[in-house]
């Protein structure tokens, strides 16, 4: 499967060029990173002759939809452990789990405190004792099998660029790109969440040290969003007639766009920026938005 490159002419007195790999259009519902990270998982399952997914996710997760939609076109039951019990009465107006449903996914909420015992063995033999047996896939997709899947995303054609960018969720997109890069190239990763904690999951896929995480963009961290954000995002839609995501992409382009205003990446640097898709959660979140009387994204 193979992504298309465009350019982004951003202004600057450095001739720094700035390209975007499409991996969102890879595919319409399972796109970007989460076709990659599944490749490979969904190839073990039938290969462990498993007829059941089973993974976790939010409210308003990427992966919880990509997992639905992967299950049943390729033939398997699902099964999301949803964080947060209260989630339990509102999938008929969260537009995420309402996707998922309609894909086939069963859900098992748990509470918050449950949750982030998730990759206990006493908490999943307890999921097998309750749902059968399943193929486990976890929070994000990440493991082994997803890093192949990400090795992928880069391809001969890419090796022309400085530096390499992209979102960091879970760790496994950017420990694939690591793995898939060239040792004079730098990658940068741009985590949504708060603290740098994520150092640790990289380094146990990654084989090489060229990369780096730029901390300053999570805009106070997961799902966090603000006025300047959403301006940020309309804006690059209308100029580039590209569409970002507010959890990773707006955030990581919004970062680059910065870093560039100040300097921050060397004369004739060419930047290639992965663009991950995500792009299903835009309706949650401006219901959130709207809530709060907040302007909305263009979609």
């Amino acid at each position: 499967m193979k992504s298309k490159t465009q350019q982004i002419h951003i202004e600057n007195d450095k001739n720094i060029q700035l390209y975007i790999k499409r991996e969102d259009l890879i595919h319409p519902f399972v796109s970007g990173n989460k076709f990659r990270k599944l490749k490979y998982n969904l190839i073990e399952a039938k290969r462990l002759h498993k007829d059941t997914l089973l993974t976790f996710g939010g409210a308003f997760s990427n992966h919880i939809a990509a997992v639905a939609y992967a299950g049943y076109n390729n033939g398997f039951k699902t099964i999301g452990v949803i964080r947060g019990e209260e989630i339990g009465s509102q999938i008929n107006t969260n537009p995420t789990l309402r996707f998922a449903q309609e894909n086939g996914m069963k859900f098992h909420f748990i509470s918050r405190e449950n949750y982030r015992k998730k990759t206990s063995e006493n908490f999943i033999n307890g999921l097998r004792n309750q749902f059968g047996e399943f193929y486990l896939i976890p929070e994000g997709g990440t493991n082994e099998l997803a890093v192949k899947g990400c090795e992928e995303i880069l391809d001969f054609e890419d090796v022309k660029y400085d530096y390499i960018c992209t979102c960091v969720g879970t760790g496994g997109t950017i420990s694939g790109i690591i793995n898939a890069s060239e040792k004079y190239q730098k990658i940068l990763g741009f985590p949504a969440l708060k603290g740098d904690f994520l150092r640790e999951e990289i380094i146990k896929f990654a084989n090489s040290k060229n990369w780096q995480l730029i901390n300053d963009y999570h805009f106070g961290g997961y799902a966090k969003i603000n006025i300047q954000l959403v301006a940020f995002i309309n804006d690059f839609k209308s100029k580039y007639s590209i569409q970002l995501d507010p959890i990773y992409t707006g955030k990581m382009l919004f970062g680059i766009v910065d870093m560039i205003a100040k300097d921050e990446f060397e004369s004739n640097s060419k930047i290639l920026v992965i663009h991950t898709g995500g792009l299903q959660g835009i309706e949650g979140m401006n219901q959130r938005l709207k809530n709060k009387s907040m302007p909305l994204i263009r979609v």
